[in-house]
């Protein structure tokens, strides 16, 4: 008798990334029920309103580094892009804010640095800076640029670490000429004038070919940027300003970077062919429970990083 596909799926090895997002809804409503917080009629992982967010983040000192930070850089005229869902529980944003944000009102970077050089990292890093941009890179001169989650400086108080964190995403962000039906997404790599972002003045490319990732992408059809333009926006970003570009996930997740019994799966094992040979030692995997690990282990911030391990279900 043929086997229905309905039973053929549950055989699948590979954990569904609709499991996983359930975990973290589940762990998230849990949070919020128990410190009270309003939240949304329908979705009660997610706070109702925006304008709460600030009780989407653990503590109270990280919260008011994040609105004075906000607060300052509007008044310099570099609005402070806090997404529009900072208030949903399973928010990236908020998550490495959680995370990394009592490092840095703390002073205490050292559990991250002695991470990242156990990875091939090398520095010593004291400073650190949410949602670093830099239009020169691209020429992005009108629109939201290019924005990292995090940035770590180096001891000459250069940009050297480039962290992009990942949590219930799932995919890398794709390019929205394509997505608004603006573009076929033809690979223009042999022919520019076929890239609307490439005519307005946009770089992109012009790193691409600086940086030899032409040989590694000439002979692909579709253009890489369709679905993963952010991944090599980043990338390039990165290695401009001389830097390593390091992605922070959940090692629960299956989308980016998941080891089974069979291997490793996931976007990263197959972005990373992209990367010409000689840079991809710049593209650097950690994750949460690396680091949840790490700071754990310094003894220094046993008042927060439990309530970090409730909030993301991570003791489950």
């Amino acid at each position: 008798m043929k086997t229905s596909s309905r039973r053929k799926a549950q055989e699948w090895i590979f954990p569904r990334h609709k499991e996983f997002e359930s975990e973290l809804r589940e762990a998230s409503t849990d949070w919020f029920a128990k410190k009270g917080y309003k939240v949304h009629s329908k979705r009660p992982y997610c706070l109702d309103d925006l304008s709460n967010w600030q009780n989407n983040i653990i503590l109270t000192e990280v919260a008011d580094y994040i609105y004075n930070f906000k607060e300052q850089s509007n008044k310099e005229k570099k609005p402070f892009p806090l997404h529009k869902y900072a208030h949903h529980g399973l928010s990236s944003q908020a998550m490495v804010f959680n995370l990394i944000g009592p490092l840095i009102t703390r002073d205490d970077l050292k559990p991250l640095t002695e991470l990242l050089n156990s990875k091939g990292v090398p520095g010593d890093f004291k400073r650190a800076e949410f949602e670093y941009e830099d239009r020169d890179v691209f020429n992005e001169d009108t629109g939201q640029p290019t924005s990292i989650d995090l940035v770590l400086f180096d001891s000459d108080n250069n940009p050297a670490v480039f962290i992009e964190s990942k949590f219930a995403e799932s995919e890398f962000g794709g390019c929205s000429v394509y997505k608004k039906g603006d573009c076929s997404g033809k690979n223009p790599i042999n022919s520019l004038d076929d890239c609307y972002l490439h005519f307005i003045g946009r770089e992109y490319w012009k790193l691409i070919k600086e940086y030899d990732f032409t040989y590694t992408l000439k002979n692909e059809r579709i253009c890489t940027f369709v679905n993963y333009y952010q991944f090599f926006r980043e990338v390039l970003f990165s290695i401009k300003k001389g830097g390593y570009f390091v992605l922070l996930y959940d090692n629960r997740s299956p989308v980016f970077n998941f080891k089974t019994d069979k291997g490793v799966k996931g976007l990263i094992p197959l972005l990373i062919e992209f990367v010409p040979e000689k840079y991809r030692h710049r593209v650097v995997l950690i994750t949460i429970q690396e680091v949840v690990e790490q700071i754990s282990a310094s003894g220094k911030h046993n008042d927060w990083i439990t309530k970090f391990e409730d909030k993301y279900g991570l003791k489950k």
